[in-house]
């Protein structure tokens, strides 16, 4: 017999450290707790491509960190240390002792710190496109120079740019364009605050502080991440596993959703 494809629902919670925080949830009330932390400008959606593939006995939630989505834009407060901070004031207010976190690029970012801080909150960890910090080079500075420049409304123009960067593998049109939508929710301002947040994260210094076992996919043809620094990622975690996706780009979770959620399924069952 098929199995029937866990429902979504949403709703919002105030979060103990401030901002209200819209996101979606499935499967089994009882079940074991997954929770998904999307990238830079990004929002739940950026999963729903994962979580009609998951199993319907796992509890999953997919939130809209701060300033991203349909949460709240605090003026402020963008720091990884303020996600990571959020992320467990999120578990507490969903009653969750313990979850296995998974996060793509930026999101990946908070979901180590949430590791490293709080490690009693993370029986596992899967970084999907994790770099170990944002670099500084000519790329990234030619976007921050133009995130700096931005203005109300954000232009599509700018937003489809940025995000067709991130892939390699087409993409279903009516994905890619709720997925614009998404990002063009945000304002200017939080497109220059969160990104002022992530060039301001490095725990290159703390990586070896993750005690929960730990699941690194990269897609080979990522034009950010190089190999190299996906092996040093590894290399650095104490108990952690690199997988390689052929043919695929910054977003495995966008561009091979079945692969990552039967990657996810076997790294859930094994450790």
């Amino acid at each position: 017999m098929q199995q029937a494809v866990p429902q979504l629902k949403f709703t919002v919670t105030r979060l103990a450290t401030g901002p209200q925080v819209h996101y979606a949830e499935q499967g089994d009330l009882g079940g074991e707790r997954l929770v998904f932390l999307h990238g830079y400008s990004d929002s739940w959606y950026s999963y729903s491509r994962v979580l009609p593939l998951l199993p319907a006995r796992y509890r999953a939630y997919a939130l809209d960190q701060r300033g991203h989505g349909d949460s709240e834009r605090p003026a402020d407060s963008y720091t990884v240390d303020d996600l990571a901070a959020d992320v467990v004031a999120f578990l507490d207010a969903v009653g969750v002792p313990r979850t296995t976190l998974i996060g793509d690029s930026s999101g990946a970012i908070t979901a180590r710190r949430v590791a490293e801080v709080y490690p009693e909150r993370v029986a596992r960890l899967v970084l999907i496109a994790a770099p170990i910090r944002v670099p500084v080079n000519e790329a990234t500075v030619e976007l921050q120079g133009a995130i700096q420049s931005l203005e109300d409304p954000v232009p599509p123009e700018f937003v489809r740019e940025f995000q067709a960067s991130t892939t390699y593998v087409p993409l279903p049109e009516a994905f890619t364009e709720r997925v614009l939508a998404e990002s063009l929710k945000l304002p200017a301002r939080v497109w220059r605050v969160a990104l002022d947040g992530l060039l301001g994260a490095d725990d290159s210094d703390r990586l070896d502080r993750i005690t929960a076992p730990t699941l690194i996919i990269w897609g080979e043809r990522d034009r950010f991440i190089s190999r190299e620094e996906e092996e040093r990622l590894a290399a650095a975690i104490p108990d952690a596993r690199l997988v390689v996706y052929p043919e695929t780009g910054h977003a495995p979770h966008w561009e091979c959703p079945e692969r990552v959620a039967g990657d996810l399924e076997v790294f859930m069952r094994v450790t």
